[in-house]
């Protein structure tokens, strides 16, 4: 039987690489399970390695399409959604799952979109700047609350399917065996 290390260390690659291919693959803006993989990475995996999974994701993903200068703004993001996960999601239900996910698609939005108009140079650093900023992003932020509830929604449906079809299993075996 593989001991519980090397199964999160499985689920994390896993994590990893579905999020890299997903990212790469032709898909609408801002359309990825980065922030899925955060969230259900901190409800399922040790702490450190919930924080490294989307972050090892991004940086591979962003050496493939591109860095930009606010990488490790967007990376540090993923980073504290995965801790906020460990912290909230110890016992993951559906309710706090979808706030945190809601949170995490806000929090992502607010502090990307203001790094933008404060060093992206795109926007008048002036009240009416930021607001014209965050106005032109509301479009992707659509698409990142939709991939985000999507793709968690996904990632924990086929785990807890996983947890009950192995259970399912293991009872049909003890009856067997019995």
């Amino acid at each position: 039987m593989m001991k519980q290390k090397h199964i999160n260390l499985a689920i994390a690659l896993c994590l990893i690489v579905l999020a890299i291919s997903l990212r790469i693959l032709p898909h609408p803006a801002n359309f990825a399970p980065v922030a899925a993989v955060a969230i259900f990475g901190g409800a399922i995996l040790p702490r450190r390695l919930a924080i490294w999974t989307p972050v090892a994701a991004m940086a591979a993903s962003d050496l493939v399409i591109g860095l930009h200068n606010l990488v490790a703004l967007t990376w540090g993001c993923y980073a504290l959604i995965a801790l906020a996960s460990s912290y909230f999601l110890k016992k993951p239900s559906f309710k706090r799952g979808l706030a945190l996910t809601i949170s995490g698609s806000l929090f992502f939005f607010f502090v990307t979109n203001f790094a933008v108009w404060l060093w992206g140079g795109m926007y008048e650093r002036t009240w009416a700047g930021l607001i014209q900023c965050f106005t032109m992003a509301i479009p992707f932020f659509r698409n990142t609350a939709l991939s985000d509830l999507i793709y968690t929604g996904a990632l924990f449906g086929a785990y807890f399917a996983a947890i009950r079809l192995s259970a399912r299993l293991s009872k049909q075996s003890l009856v067997k065996n019995t």
